[in-house]
């Protein structure tokens, strides 16, 4: 089945296409597809040529420097842009905070911080999870007690993915105890430069620093940094996390990473030929690429429904697309960790310049800790789990 676009949108993809792949520096969109770290300058350069463009927030509204553009545009936007290797625009910046302080925030904020977070002037993080609630993200136990025209803040975050670059973090603490559990809360936003803030790195499996503990004490947070109104803070988390399960789907993500499969299969010796002779490994690879197939139909209707959707309310339908998304994308890198074999293994390698088995297999080192690492993409975001009960319960009706 094939996906149908207006000579229009064909137009508008040729022109982003050939955007991400002169405009964004091959070196940096060469570490996106190989799944090598992006250093902080990396993220830096390639927003700020998006910004400079006009794209590092397309979807925001246009008045804060977004783009007209219709849904299907924005989805075309996306796959484009990731099948490019091009690094996302940072999610803590445009696709989460931005948007809450875009729709739910009053003017003076909006003034201030819109402008900074689409150029990256500021790097945001995420104070969500916390050691106790992660999925049951609404059994936080970080306090906010009003002081004054200040909150005092204590607790601790954890998972807080990028926060050793952060200079501020959007943060959920608990501001009234007396009602239910998700009654209480609000949202708030944090300069991490505050005295009582303190970084601790978690090294995850892959063996790098990507995530943190972020521990407060007796932070005092100006009341004027409250998003919306007080104990609303869930409203606009959920707001928030449905914007990230959609995007978590990364369909033009998994297509790349096909691409690239199949590319190094026909170039990997096996047996009498190559990986690519190996039907198992080739019938796994075409399931895979039916099953994303789907997903990418499923995604255009969520897409086509956009247009008529209250923009404030979460959207069930992101649930689907988070779980299937996640599965295909760790099913990927389940592929491409089995194409590495054992030159996937953490071994340092002489560099002769006469081994060519050394030169075929110089993109499998990262295979491995890409494939480990993809491991926390049907956690974050809510668990595979909680998005099955969010649809059991939001469309199913159970």
């Amino acid at each position: 089945m094939e996906l149908r676009f207006t000579p229009e949108e064909n137009t508008f993809r040729k022109e982003v296409r050939h955007f991400f792949r002169t405009a964004i520096p091959e070196e940096i969109r060469t570490k996106v597809s190989e799944g090598r770290k992006l250093e902080r300058e990396d993220y830096v350069t390639s927003q700020r040529i998006l910004n400079d463009k006009g794209w590092a927030a397309p979807h925001w509204p246009l008045e804060y420097g977004g783009q007209d553009w219709t849904p299907v545009q924005r989805y075309i936007f996306m796959e484009e842009l990731m099948q490019a290797a091009v690094p996302l625009p940072l999610q803590f910046n445009c696709f989460m905070v931005g948007p809450v302080i875009a729709t739910f925030g009053n003017q003076q904020q909006k003034d201030r911080f819109l402008p900074r977070i689409r150029s990256l002037d500021d790097w945001w993080c995420q104070g969500f999870s916390e050691p106790g609630a992660g999925s049951d993200l609404a059994s936080l136990k970080t306090r906010a007690i009003r002081e004054g025209d200040h909150y005092i803040v204590n607790g601790q975050k954890t998972w807080t993915t990028l926060g050793q670059y952060a200079n501020w973090m959007f943060c959920l603490a608990r501001t009234d105890t007396t009602v239910k559990k998700q009654a209480g809360i609000s949202f708030l936003l944090i300069d991490m430069g505050t005295p009582g803030i303190t970084v601790r790195p978690i090294i995850t499996i892959d063996g790098r620093h990507e995530v943190n503990e972020v521990f407060l004490d007796n932070v005092k947070v100006p009341v004027e940094n409250l998003v919306g109104e007080e104990n609303k803070g869930w409203d606009y988390a959920k707001f928030l996390l449905a914007n990230e399960r959609t995007g978590i789907a990364r369909i033009g993500m998994s297509k790349e990473r096909i691409a690239r499969i199949k590319r190094l299969a026909k170039a990997t010796p096996a047996g009498g030929g190559s990986m690519w002779d190996d039907l198992d490994f080739r019938s796994r690879l075409v399931a895979t690429e039916i099953e994303l197939k789907a997903l990418e139909i499923t995604q255009m209707r969520v897409v086509a429904a956009q247009a008529t959707r209250d923009p404030t309310k979460p959207d069930p339908a992101s649930s689907i697309l988070k779980i299937k998304g996640s599965e295909l994308q760790q099913a990927t890198t389940e592929l491409l960790l089995e194409l590495a074999g054992p030159q996937a293994l953490p071994a340092e390698r002489p560099d002769t310049g006469h081994n060519d088995l050394e030169s075929l297999f110089a993109w499998a080192d990262t295979a491995a800790p890409v494939y480990f690492n993809h491991r926390k993409v049907s956690i974050y975001g809510g668990s595979n789990e909680i998005q099955h009960n969010v649809i059991a319960k939001a469309i199913l009706g159970l």
